[in-house]
């Protein structure tokens, strides 16, 4: 009786057959699995990445409003010369906001202590710099100077180190309220004809 890869021959003892043949036929077939499989992973590595490259993170944005600029030049402040700082314990006071020299910009901040911060920025040079005063060159041609009054020399060169442009929502807070369109008042005794003028006809009776 002959075994599977054994070879009868018509004398003598069955010999050993080789199944090189069947080892390769085996090895074919466990790696089809792995081929079949390629494709769909390959898709799915490339579904991932336009996922994550679809949905980017928002850039925040510092750009200011053109109206907040049109206000500003309004009040006879140039948009480029509005410079803040911020100081623990020191609040922008609004009504302080002003024109400092032809078009610069002026603003105070007070503490409860009744210590006062004076910013002023202008055009010019901080080799100027008047005493008692701290002045920062934050760009070419602008010169920002701080002073005050009850207040540290250490605290005005924090004012003076902190003085930045300021974001949209810090110049809103610097602005007064955008003024709102009013209706004309009607009168009543200007006819709707005529030259306009008024109405002195007496009435029956009168």
């Amino acid at each position: 009786m002959a075994f599977i890869g054994q070879e009868v021959t018509g004398s003598g003892p069955p010999r050993e057959r080789p199944v090189r043949h069947h080892g390769r036929m085996t090895r074919t077939v466990r790696a089809l699995p792995l081929l079949l499989l390629l494709p769909a992973l390959l898709t799915a590595c490339g579904t991932e990445k336009a996922d994550a490259g679809d949905a980017p993170e928002p850039a925040p944005t510092t750009a200011r409003q053109p109206e907040q600029d049109d206000r500003l030049r309004a009040s006879g402040i140039a948009p480029e010369l509005v410079y803040v700082t911020e100081v623990p314990g020191f609040t922008l006071a609004q009504q302080s906001v002003g024109v400092s020299g032809d078009d610069g910009f002026s603003a105070a901040y007070w503490a409860k202590n009744g210590a006062i911060l004076r910013l002023s920025a202008e055009r010019g040079s901080a080799a100027d710099c008047p005493e008692d005063h701290i002045c920062r060159a934050p760009a070419k041609g602008h010169v920002v100077r701080i002073s005050g009054e009850k207040v540290a020399p250490d605290v005005l060169r924090r004012a003076a180190d902190a003085v930045h442009r300021p974001t949209p929502a810090e110049l809103a807070a610097l602005l007064p309220p955008a003024p709102t369109a009013t209706a004309p008042v009607q009168r009543g005794d200007l006819p709707s004809y005529g030259d306009g003028a008024p109405d002195n006809s007496v009435g029956q009776g009168g």
